[in-house]
């Protein structure tokens, strides 16, 4: 379903049908003939064929399987439905429960679909670039600075770029050896797709953090790592989309630290100390903590 989701944009249209049908209801999808979804879809069944091996599924029987696979592992999961839009008629607590539902689902989703074999190839380039920019704009440039400070606290030279020129500039000077990222939910946010192109002109090897494995941002990456998030009324979605994003990021940046272990302890201690004297000096139960008196 994640995945059906995510190449939805680029199927052709009366595929796109036929993918609206399996989202709509994928568990009676799953009971259903392949006949009776191309007449649901108003198409052929040639088209649902067409349609399985563009989802990455060999035939229309193995899409069954799938759908009844994934049905039962989401009811396994979870008994409750809150669903993604949020009504006029909808109570403060109702509207509590649909945000923080659509939050964890995208962080559970994130995690069983992300190819932990591109990760790791993604980790193994940033532990050991000369130098990594990361570009983001808009809200995924919030999550962008946020890489970008964590690689810093370990010692790892990282810069995080959101104006357009700067980014363009920025990437103009890459060469081999460093490591460009470019985060964007949809994939198609030119500044991000222009600057990782120049990145990867220059030399640098190129990556991209989306929710779209067939964007625009994808055709300039060397390597993708993909999230999970839906859009909603409101466009919640786009704080789950955030909150995907950091998952992935927090488990590259957590890889990367591994591979430097003892160094990146270090550097945490470091610059936890550096800020110390900056912090009230309060215990976390609100209590003051003993001031110290140098004996």
């Amino acid at each position: 379903m994640v995945r059906i989701r995510s190449l939805l944009p680029g199927l052709a249209r009366a595929e796109q049908r036929v993918a609206q049908v399996v989202l709509g209801d994928p568990a009676a999808v799953a009971r259903r003939s392949i006949t009776e979804v191309a007449l649901a879809a108003n198409t052929s069944e040639t088209t649902v064929t067409r349609f399985c091996k563009a989802v990455g599924v060999g035939g229309y029987p193995q899409l069954r399987i799938a759908l009844a696979a994934d049905t039962a592992r989401t009811e396994a999961r979870t008994t409750r439905n809150l669903g993604g839009e949020i009504g006029p008629g909808d109570d403060l607590a109702s509207v509590v429960g649909k945000v923080s539902f659509a939050d964890a689902r995208a962080v559970e989703e994130t995690a069983d679909q992300l190819d932990v074999a591109q990760l790791q190839s993604v980790i193994d380039l940033v532990a050991s670039a000369g130098r990594v920019d990361v570009y983001g704009v808009g809200a995924s440039a919030f999550v962008a600075a946020d890489l970008q400070q964590k690689l810093h606290r370990i010692g790892r030279i990282s810069f995080a770029w959101s104006d357009t020129h700067i980014m363009l500039t920025s990437a103009a000077v890459l060469k081999a050896g460093d490591v460009a990222i470019g985060v964007s939910h949809t994939g198609a946010t030119t500044d991000t797709v222009e600057a990782l192109r120049v990145a990867r002109e220059r030399g640098a090897v190129t990556v991209a953090v989306t929710n779209f494995p067939r964007s625009p941002v994808t055709e300039v990456a060397d390597h993708v790592l993909t999230t999970a998030a839906r859009e909603t009324t409101f466009r919640s979605g786009a704080t789950a989309s955030r909150i995907a994003q950091l998952t992935v990021i927090d488990c590259l940046f957590i890889g990367v630290a591994q591979r430097h272990m003892e160094a990146s302890v270090n550097a945490l201690d470091a610059t936890r100390d550096a800020v110390g004297a900056h912090r009230l000096g309060v215990r976390p139960d609100g209590r003051r903590r003993p001031r110290e008196t140098g004996k």
